[in-house]
């Protein structure tokens, strides 16, 4: 493909701008199973709350939760929040017209605000442990015992009316009783601490009076118009891109075919023994096809195909360190398979294109020597001939689509592996708060783009080689010097003078014989 590289130079304009907008559909494609997995993980399953910062709570809330937070915490958390007692904000929270709430400023850092919150609530779900152990209560568990569903039922359960009257009953605690309960909340998962902060956050917005099924709605509606964007911009991007590779491919394909053709027409006869008219009408034709499609096929996948590779890995990395051994075993699999077909298919790609040559022969002699192999009777030798360059081309084929069929139902069972895999473990993760079901959802999305991405590339290897060799058979024509040139500077002749027409020192001899043939 190197040597007719030359022939895209006057399409690089193009080019750049198709790859462009293969990384702008790639960014897109790559976005959607992160805004499905947030549609799920928020949307669903924390009611479109997304952290464990409220925007709003009342004042006893702030009283009551900042009561369990450490001296750093709570400085932090009412620097963060304003007081509002002028029942402006009725309209987006009810209640703050009856009584005064906090609000969180606009430059609050809401990731440290999220993580303190989260660890004040299994603080204080420690912290109701204690006190029930302190009373006897028959039945209660303890916070280590606890799994995270009981706990988020325990805290959405919760009247925070009732709660923040036992305000005094916890300020009145030993302070061992609350250092413990925090030191416990501290070695609790992030992703639990986030879980149950979110769910204790929605109870502080019901408090205030603010209708949650609105804002789950609201959040789900607002990512899936997102989504659709997405879809969208990577469908123009597509389409785009399939008309430059189209536009691109059909330019480098005209040229090739014209200066092939002009190329032909100057060779002598020393050039037409070495490639036979029968190669040339192959080189002319199906040679540069196999080219024409391989560019179309290529600027629209061999470039697309990496960025989701690369991509993928990195998004799934992000998603969840713990599985990657699953999409690195894949990926393994995938370009052990690819090298062996490679190596594989490669050799009978070039003896495809000779055995064309073969065929096409075969059938021009046929055709423009019709009447002499009547003449003497020679149609069935003729059919052999035919019949037997028909079949080692056949054959050969047949070969190469049997390589082919077996690499689809073999990356199938890769795809369907690495989804069993994902599910298997995942599962174990989500059962142990270590990863939510969105996460996984998208998780399994990101190896899919991951695998069919190698599919692509697979499918290129393929049809490289091929296209390879046809781009090596024109440029051997395109690069052949004819024995016979016309001067650059021809004398005019001048009809007034009248000569003879002399053979001085003249010799011939066809290409490779021993001696001349005339002399």
């Amino acid at each position: 493909m190197g040597r007719i590289a030359k022939y895209l130079k006057a399409y690089l304009g193009p080019i750049i701008l198709a790859v462009c907008l293969l990384f702008a559909q790639a960014i897109c494609d790559l976005s959607l199973p992160n805004a499905m997995s947030n549609i799920v993980n928020v949307g669903i399953q924390q009611g479109g709350i997304e952290d464990a910062a409220p925007d709003a709570l009342s004042a006893d809330g702030m009283a009551f939760f900042t009561a369990l937070m450490t001296d750093a915490q709570r400085d932090t958390v009412e620097n963060a929040y304003t007081l509002v007692d002028d029942g402006s904000l009725q309209d987006q929270y009810p209640q703050s017209k009856e009584k005064p709430i906090y609000v969180l400023n606009d430059g609050a850092d809401r990731d440290e605000i999220s993580s303190i919150f989260g660890e004040t609530t299994w603080t204080l779900l420690n912290t109701l442990g204690a006190v029930q152990d302190m009373q006897g209560t028959a039945g209660a568990q303890s916070a280590g015992a606890a799994t995270s569903s009981d706990l988020s039922a325990n805290i959405e359960d919760l009247d925070l009316t009732e709660l923040y009257a036992m305000l005094p009953v916890i300020q009145a605690l030993p302070s061992a009783v609350l250092d413990d309960a925090r030191e416990k909340a501290e070695s609790v998962q992030d992703t639990l601490k986030q879980e149950s902060g979110v769910v204790l956050v929605g109870a502080m917005y019901r408090e205030l009076g603010v209708d949650t099924d609105a804002l789950e709605q609201s959040y789900i509606t607002r990512e899936g118009l997102w989504m659709l964007l997405l879809t969208l911009l990577s469908a123009g991007a597509s389409i785009c891109v399939s008309l430059f590779a189209s536009r691109i491919s059909s330019g480098l394909g005209r040229d090739l075919r014209r200066d092939v053709f002009h190329q032909v027409e100057s060779f002598s006869n020393g050039e037409f023994d070495r490639f036979s008219t029968a190669s040339l009408i192959t080189r002319t034709t199906n040679d540069i096809t196999q080219v024409q499609n391989v560019v179309m096929i290529g600027i629209r996948m061999l470039c697309y195909a990496p960025i989701m590779a690369i991509g993928g890995v990195l998004m799934a990395v992000r998603k969840s360190l713990s599985m990657t051994w699953i999409v690195a075993l894949a990926v393994v699999v995938l370009i052990g398979l690819v090298a062996v077909l490679f190596s594989i298919a490669l050799p009978r790609f070039k003896k495809m294109q000779k055995f064309l040559d073969r065929l096409n022969l075969v059938a021009r002699e046929n055709l423009t020597g019709l009447m002499v192999t009547r003449a003497f009777s020679n149609q069935a030798f003729e059919e052999k001939r035919f019949d037997k360059s028909n079949r080692d081309l056949t054959d050969n084929q047949r070969f190469v689509n049997r390589l082919m069929s077996l690499m689809m139902p073999v990356m199938l069972f890769v795809l369907n592996g690495v989804s069993l895999l994902i599910v298997w473990v995942g599962s174990h993760q989500i059962a142990e708060s270590q990863m939510q079901v969105g996460d996984m959802m998208a998780y399994m999305q990101y190896a899919m783009q991951i695998i069919m991405s190698f599919l692509m590339i697979s499918a290129i290897f393929i049809m490289v080689p091929r296209a390879s060799v046809s781009a090596g058979r024109i440029a051997d024509v395109l690069e052949t010097q004819p024995a016979v040139e016309d001067p650059a500077h021809p004398k005019d002749f001048v009809p007034e003078k009248a000569g003879v027409v002399e053979f001085d020192h003249v010799s011939f001899r066809y290409d490779g014989a021993d001696e001349d043939v005339l002399h």
